[in-house]
């Protein structure tokens, strides 16, 4: 009985989360091949479909599409499939061995072309064999007839319950090959450590992808710094050409941007793998076998260089964006500087022309309220000639005189009038005040 308070809807996905994945048992002597293959998510429903045809063959049902592992047997042939982020792992193990340890794989068991037919790009490929093995340390002439003449890395693991050995090369075949001696390893234990030398060799391979985008981008840096060092100096310089020193810069800026967008991904990815393979390398609890280098002190000297080389170029581009960055922040301040300036002194030159018109608009409101008095006393004239003519004792000439200043005080009052309510709705327009719309002018439209 549930006594519980309501299950969060991941609970059960996250207590299962610690069983994902799970270790096979194996056997001695036993054969085991693994094959890491790139794919892109536009490929799983083809990888679930090819999986689901051998399930079909064997007899099983295929895996749902939320599953991520997924064993299916055949008798003593079984196939483990992984789903990783990035790639999937195909693992099959079968007992026995064949007089050479790697002259019948267990891949050798599965359909023919099946395995051709995984889609994606093959990333890793390994045989592996589990015979039995002494408690001394290997013979030098065993191994290298197993590993071609190849220089042999390896050392005892599980606290020396068994030895590992391999040359991490590809040989003809397209296999790399690894050969674990049983000293007294658990069935269980032997499938843990098996699974562990598998990872290691496809986590070291996501690792390493990000190498060759260092390199690319190594050379591009360069590029870029030299061209950033130029732009630096005509800066300091102050010739004049700002604007076209912005444009450059933002030429650049977009480079660095460019590359950071496609490479760092790549890089954060890198030092995730690369984490997991010194984690699986840890798990081995490996010890050193006289006359052989130890998989923790190769990958350790043949690795590290490259993840370090990658991890410098991912900080060479931070910092270059960095920089970028300063150096374009400092040009545009000086620019909003020189555009300031030159949009004062438009603004002085804008005054003092406004200055000017309202001079000259002054002068001719003058001369206007000069013309419309002539005119407006020249009708008071004749006015009065024609009450004159009509018999109205008036003086002509008096008349129209005594006309010019009241007709002067008049028109002058009517144009400063008109100035201040063109002013006033001016004013009221620019600032939004409601004064606009109580003007005059305002009012006599609404009416």
């Amino acid at each position: 009985m549930n006594d519980l308070p309501p299950d969060h809807p991941d609970r059960r996905a996250l207590a299962d989360e610690v069983h994902a994945r799970p270790y096979e048992a194996l056997e001695t002597p036993g054969r085991a091949t693994c094959v890491a293959v790139r794919i892109e998510p536009v490929d799983r429903a083809r990888e679930r479909a090819h999986l689901g045809a051998l399930c079909e063959r064997f007899g099983v049902l295929p895996p749902t599409p939320e599953t991520i592992h997924f064993v299916a047997a055949q008798g003593a042939l079984r196939l483990k499939w992984e789903r990783h982020s990035e790639f999937s792992s195909y693992m099959v193990f079968a007992p026995g061995q064949s007089a050479q340890p790697f002259g019948e794989p267990a891949s050798s068991l599965l359909p023919p072309g099946w395995l051709e037919g995984i889609p994606g790009q093959t990333l890793f490929a390994g045989h592996a064999a589990l015979v039995r093995g002494s408690d001394g340390p290997p013979e030098p002439a065993l191994l290298a007839g197993h590993f071609g003449g190849n220089v042999v890395i390896g050392g005892e693991i599980g606290d020396g319950a068994g030895v590992a050995c391999t040359d991490f090369r590809i040989h003809a075949d397209g296999y790399t090959r690894l050969l674990l001696l049983d000293r007294g390893l658990t069935a269980r234990q032997a499938g843990r450590m098996l699974q562990r030398l598998f990872e290691i060799e496809a986590y070291r391979m996501m690792a390493l992808l990000a190498l060759p985008i260092a390199r690319r981008e190594g050379a591009r840096i360069v590029a870029i710094e030299r061209s950033l060092a130029k732009l630096t100096d005509h800066i300091a310089r102050s010739d004049g050409a700002d604007e076209a020193l912005l444009g450059e810069l933002t030429g650049l800026a977009a480079q660095v941007e460019s590359s950071l967008v496609a490479s760092q991904y790549r890089f954060g990815a890198s030092g995730a793998y690369y984490q997991l393979v010194r984690t699986r390398i840890a798990e081995l609890r490996e010890r050193r076998i006289p006359g052989l280098q130890p998989i923790d002190e190769f990958i350790t000297r043949r690795i590290g260089p490259a993840m370090a080389t990658c991890e410098s170029i991912s900080r060479r581009l931070r910092d270059l964006s960095e920089r970028v960055a300063r150096a374009s922040s400092l040009l545009s301040t000086r620019v909003e500087i020189a555009r300031e300036q030159q949009n004062q002194a438009l603004l002085s030159s804008m005054d003092r022309r406004a200055r000017l018109q309202l001079r000259l608009q002054q002068t001719v409101e003058g001369l206007s309220v000069a013309a419309v008095t002539y005119y407006v006393v020249g009708l008071v004239g004749y006015a009065v000639k024609g009450l004159k003519a009509g018999g109205v004792h008036v003086d002509a000439d008096i008349s129209a005189g005594a006309a010019i200043p009241v007709v002067a005080l008049l028109v002058a009052f009517a144009v400063h009038r008109a100035r201040k309510r063109i002013n006033a709705g001016a004013a009221a327009r620019y600032t939004g005040s409601p004064a606009a719309s109580n003007s005059p002018s305002n009012s006599t439209l609404e009416r």
